[in-house]
């Protein structure tokens, strides 16, 4: 049994500590796995109904032929993966499509475009698809690379509750996969998110070559900011032929896990979603994700160009664990 010291000696950042260090997430990260878990889900029902789920789904608006050379992206000009790119979709569809994952039990609706920066031609769309999306009475999130501070404030003004910007790794694995923008590029368009009064959903990937305490340095930083994302999408990533992580060694289980539980404890408040990668993941490794403190996950049967678990699957999921849509 974990004593009360231990306890207290992992439990950061203590009332006068003015962030998280990186000894006291690793300190907590090492734990004994029961303690772990149970720690993350002790937190986590202070803050949410532990059986509750967020159910979110997430739509590529604009497939292909972006500019970055994210080493993971299936989209990226960069990599031979066979997709063909494809132009903005129109808004009408955009909406019928939001209007069937609102009728399958979502309450988020999240939009993506593979795309360095929206181009000034492509913002009035954009914006047009936010008001109609969210007049649907979907919460609403779009990902459409990086953002100036004039383009995040009109998002806002549409009514977009949150922007997705992940920082995929720590600082210092980030060059091993990414070369195209920085680092401080990535924080730069989240401060102009939070600025401009929209909620931050900003996570990373697992199983791209990174060390385990990178994944730590992943959560540190996110934790650090100075409002911690309300959205933290924890991904696996999925492998895709023709990118330079097509062969890339899977993360182990319980090295995911522990990392969920991590977020869950560094960022008590926020929505913990359990995202890409779970079509690769058993109903117990999910399990194991839900009681750590993931409380939302993307439905049907595809996440931008790659598989997701169906929704029947998800269904029979959520009745053996006595979950329910949040």
């Amino acid at each position: 049994m974990l004593e009360v010291r231990d306890e207290q000696a992992v439990t950061a950042p203590l009332a006068d500590a003015p962030e998280w260090t990186s000894g006291a997430a690793w300190s907590l990260y090492r734990l004994p796995f029961n303690d772990l878990l149970f720690k993350a889900q002790t937190i986590h029902r202070r803050h949410f109904d532990p059986n509750r789920v967020q159910l979110s789904k997430l739509l590529n608006i604009k497939t292909g032929g972006c500019p970055e050379d994210c080493g993971y992206c299936s989209q990226s000009s960069h990599h031979s993966t066979g997709l063909a790119a494809s132009k903005l979709m129109e808004i009408e569809k955009v909406v019928a499509e939001a209007r069937k994952a609102k009728a399958g039990g979502a309450t988020r609706y999240c939009m993506g475009a593979a795309w360095r920066n929206p181009k000034p031609r492509d913002m009035d769309a954009i914006v047009e698809m936010v008001g109609a999306v969210k007049a649907l009475g979907l919460e609403t999130c779009m990902t459409l690379g990086m953002l100036d501070r004039d383009q995040s404030e009109r998002l806002s003004a549409a009514g977009l509750d949150y922007y997705n910007h992940n920082i995929d790794t720590s600082a210092r694995y980030y060059p091993q996969v990414i070369s195209t923008r920085t680092f401080a590029d990535r924080l730069d368009t989240l401060e102009n998110v939070r600025q401009s009064g929209m909620k931050v959903c900003c996570g990373g990937i697992l199983g791209m070559g990174e060390g385990e305490t990178d994944r730590v340095e992943m959560l540190v930083t996110l934790a650090n900011l100075p409002e911690p994302p309300e959205s933290v999408p924890i991904n696996m990533l999925i492998p895709i032929a023709g990118t330079p992580l097509a062969e890339a060694e899977p993360i182990a289980p319980i090295e995911f896990v522990r990392i969920v539980a991590l977020a869950r404890i560094m960022m008590p408040q926020s929505y913990v979603r359990l995202s890409a990668g779970r079509s690769a993941m058993t109903d117990e490794m999910q399990a194991l994700c839900f009681f750590a403190g993931a409380n939302s996950i993307f439905v049907g049967d595809t996440l931008l160009t790659a598989g997701n678990p169906e929704d029947e699957a998800d269904r029979k999921l959520f009745q053996r664990l006595g979950l329910q849509a949040l």
